[in-house]
């Protein structure tokens, strides 16, 4: 008689910060022996490519933010009902061992529907500060896992078990991880690159060109620029670079080998998801950080701050990130190999390469432990 093999549904929103994690669980399940579904929001299309799961089921969510009109939240709440019940129908037909979610509203019905259902589940919160979806989640989940040694705004009902067990990361990241610190000298290129993360950000198209050309000349000349930037933004961001007397440069909505670009470079200005994050750190580049401003957890802000603790990454809040500041510190880093070159060992140092087989043991454990 074939015994079937265990299945582990995962729920994450279709951004590339729930959804990388996510992936590189899967990947570290499957190659244990063990089925992986896949509950999301209809965004997953454009970005879950080849997601390593034997079926990926959609579920309607929504964001109820307190900021929207009463209708819209409205709107939203009634999305999620509606997502619970579609949910409860899938955990029911897939019958998971045990359900994990990566944060965001997209998994409050997967994962309150599991919960109601006393499906084990088990959260991974990848930010040093509690998601507030996470957080209406934990109350009742069987165990947390967390990116960060500590974090912030765990509820105090919270009672499970939590487990440091790092952000994973994908194969790619694993291998750019593998590749050293480009070599610094006086006359040696440069590689600057810039990204906002998997839906870009406009602020770095309105500040990085600028500032780079007011660089000194001789710097420019040395300096290979890979920048990310909106479609619409993509004209007049080629434009500045053109004139700017550079080695060389290239300007893309997104980047599939963002990791190995990542690797190849001597400083990455970016956003400070926590995905992010985790990979400047497993790949041990020195960073710019700008923080997403407006945020009411102030997550990102947190994440930066570990790095900056340790001199692996320079925070700089959105309010002061300038064109004629980010010149300043571009000058100053890029003209300091062995700052950088510091900064990039005490990032490489804070890196948890094996972060999806630690989440992937708890995994493993939190379904058999419910058996």
């Amino acid at each position: 008689m074939t015994v079937a093999q265990p299945l582990v549904l995962l729920a994450a929103g279709g951004t590339g910060g729930h959804l990388f994690p996510a992936e590189a669980l899967a990947l570290r399940l499957r190659e244990r022996g063990i089925r992986v579904a896949l509950a999301t929001d209809s965004r997953v299309a454009a970005l879950s490519g080849e997601f390593p799961a034997s079926e990926i089921v959609a579920v309607p969510s929504a964001t109820p933010s307190s900021g929207r009109s009463p209708l819209r939240r409205l709107t939203a709440f009634a999305t999620l009902g509606r997502g619970f019940a579609a949910a409860l129908r899938e955990i029911r037909r897939l019958n998971p061992a045990v359900v994990v979610g990566f944060g965001g509203y997209p998994t409050v019905p997967p994962l309150l529907a599991a919960q109601m259902l006393r499906v084990p589940t088990l959260l991974h919160e990848q930010n040093a500060v509690m998601g507030r979806a996470n957080g209406f989640l934990a109350r009742a989940a069987t165990i947390i896992a967390t990116g960060f040694p500590e974090v912030r705004g765990v509820p105090a009902k919270a009672t499970a078990r939590r487990v440091h067990t790092g952000n994973p990361v994908r194969p790619a990241v694993l291998a750019a991880g593998a590749m050293p610190y480009p070599a610094l000298g006086a006359d040696a290129p440069l590689q600057l690159l810039a990204f906002g993360g998997s839906q870009g950000a406009r602020v770095m198209s309105d500040v990085v060109p600028d500032a780079v050309v007011r660089l000194p000349a001789p710097l420019r000349a040395r300096l290979t620029v890979i920048q990310q930037a909106r479609a619409e933004d993509l004209a007049r961001v080629q434009a500045l670079y053109e004139g700017a007397g550079l080695s060389a440069f290239t300007v893309a909505p997104f980047f599939k080998d963002l990791p190995a670009k990542m690797a190849t470079s001597h400083l990455v200005v970016a956003r400070s998801g926590a995905s992010t994050v985790a990979e400047l750190a497993v790949i041990g580049r020195p960073s710019i950080l700008v923080p997403l401003p407006g945020a009411l957890d102030q997550d990102q802000a947190a994440n930066a701050a570990v790095l900056g603790r340790i001199g692996a990454a320079f925070p700089t809040p959105q309010t002061d990130f300038t064109p004629e500041r980010l010149a300043a510190d571009l000058g100053a880093l890029l003209g300091d190999p062995d700052r950088l070159a510091a900064a990039a060992a005490a990032a490489k140092g804070a890196g948890l390469p094996d972060a999806a087989e630690r989440l992937a043991a708890l995994v493993v454990e939190t379904a058999l432990s419910a058996r």
